[in-house]
């Protein structure tokens, strides 16, 4: 009956529009909430039972599993903790030297790994120098979440909005990215974040007199960054720290640090018979067998959320395109925009659009959500999809404003002592940034 009043694109946005809700409330789970929305439309005929589950036989899924427990293994071994103990010790107590050193090597460990397991593992380092500085953690803990926010964009398994452009792009038989091909943008956004944190936003920060040194890391209710660590790994590297477990076998650091190596120039030669997702898996299955991380913390370590919400996000991606929905919304913005809107002022509104979502609701959601639209505007009015993609995955990682957007922001803001407006003060300007500096060299490396 409902299919007799309403047209498969009208209900497909119907269903959209629910889901978008419920990821901005989150009255249920994400997880629940994107593998929901996939069931609805394979109950309304829009896609095929076969669809509906379609995403979970997706290579991509088979990607984050991997590097989920390539990420864990740097935690559970000490090599994270390791690196940014020496590191950060390296660079000094100054304030701005602490800064830049804690930035630096925040953004180098997210690249590859967990943002939220990388500021979990240096929250008690950073906490420690500042005790024995006398300064207030306050000054340094938003920089190390913000970097860490930052330094997913490097690589294609850096971030999962990332990894989901590329699916969609790869959906649509358009030319995926290569695994560093998202250093192009991603080097130049944390280099201007760095620049911009030590000499602007570090006046924008507040200065508590009281040092709040982080006890535990509890796992962020909010769920919104999901690509991390469960919060029993955070805790568990947050103590690794502080003393409170075993100390870390020296072996096992090289062996993790040698395994994430090689996986990584496996994935960044692109070798056919070797894709990304058997890489990851390899590299994950020999660090078990390795005894660099048990079975149990390696299953641990898969942030089983993640998976499934990607999973219920690819047949939704599927309903916009087969139903016509997402050329629906495309010909909207473009009516909105003119008939032949500049390039540039889609990106913009793209990247607005993305950004601003990503303050409320998961980056992963946001990605999802945005780039079958992205991809529809893109071959509505001719110009690049890799570059409107980027702009929008780009966005989707720029969840600074807000303590709720991503699990960094959240696992800082009780040891900082912030305030809901400490992150709009200095995440906003950051946000801008971010945009400027995207649509600036976006278009260079991805012509329109």
């Amino acid at each position: 009956m409902i299919m007799d009043i309403l047209s498969p694109a009208v209900l497909t946005l119907v269903v959209l529009a629910g889901m978008a809700v419920l990821f901005v409330t989150e009255v249920i789970p994400l997880a629940v909430t994107a593998m929901s929305g996939a069931i609805v439309l394979g109950c309304l005929g829009i896609i095929t039972p076969t669809q509906v589950f379609s995403g979970l036989s997706n290579s991509t899924v088979v990607l984050f599993a991997g590097m989920f427990v390539i990420g864990s293994a740097m935690f559970h071994s000490g090599l994270a903790q390791k690196i940014g103990t020496t590191v950060v010790r390296a660079c000094g107590s100054g304030e701005k030297n602490l800064m830049f050193g804690t930035m630096l090597i925040a953004a180098m460990l997210s690249s590859v790994s967990s943002n939220t397991g990388t500021t979990a593992a240096l929250m008690p380092v950073i906490a420690g120098i500042c005790t024995a500085a006398s300064m207030s953690p306050s000054r340094q803990l938003m920089p190390l979440a913000y970097a860490a926010g930052l330094g997913g964009t490097i690589t294609l398994v850096g971030t999962p909005p990332n990894i989901i452009a590329n699916a969609a792009l790869k959906a649509a038989d358009v030319a995926p990215f290569g695994f560093f091909e998202f250093a192009k943008i991603g080097i130049p956004l944390t280099l201007a974040g760095m620049l911009y944190m030590m000499f602007v936003g570090k006046r924008l920060l507040p200065k508590h007199a009281e040092e709040k040194t982080p006890e535990r890391d509890e796992e962020p209710a909010s769920g919104k960054d999901l690509f991390c660590e469960p919060g029993q790994a955070q805790k568990e590297a947050a103590e690794s720290e502080s003393g409170q477990s075993r100390p870390h076998s020296a072996k096992k650091m090289l062996i993790t640090g040698s395994t994430l190596l090689v996986v990584i120039v496996v994935m960044a030669l692109d070798i056919k018979r070797f894709p990304l997702e058997m890489a990851a898996v390899a590299g994950a299955i020999f660090l078990v067998l390795t005894r660099c991380i048990s079975e149990t913390q390696a299953y641990r370590g898969i942030d089983w959320v993640t998976i499934f919400l990607f999973a219920g996000m690819m047949p939704v991606a599927t309903a916009l395109d087969k139903s016509g929905a997402g050329m629906l919304i495309a010909d909207s913005v473009i009516a909105l925009v003119g008939d032949h809107p500049s390039p540039y002022a889609l990106c913009v509104v793209l990247f607005l659009l993305s950004a601003i979502l990503t303050q409320f609701m998961s980056n992963t959601a946001s990605a999802a959500l945005l780039c079958p639209i992205g991809l529809s505007i893109a071959k509505g009015i001719g110009v690049s999809p890799q570059a409107v993609v980027m702009s929008i995955a780009i966005a989707a990682s720029c969840a600074f404003a807000t303590p709720v957007g991503t699990p960094p922001n959240t696992l800082v803001l009780g040891a900082g002592g912030y305030r809901f407006m400490d992150y709009v003060r200095v995440g906003a300007p950051l946000v801008v940034i971010c945009l400027i500096v995207s649509v600036l060299l976006i278009p260079v490396f991805w012509p329109f």
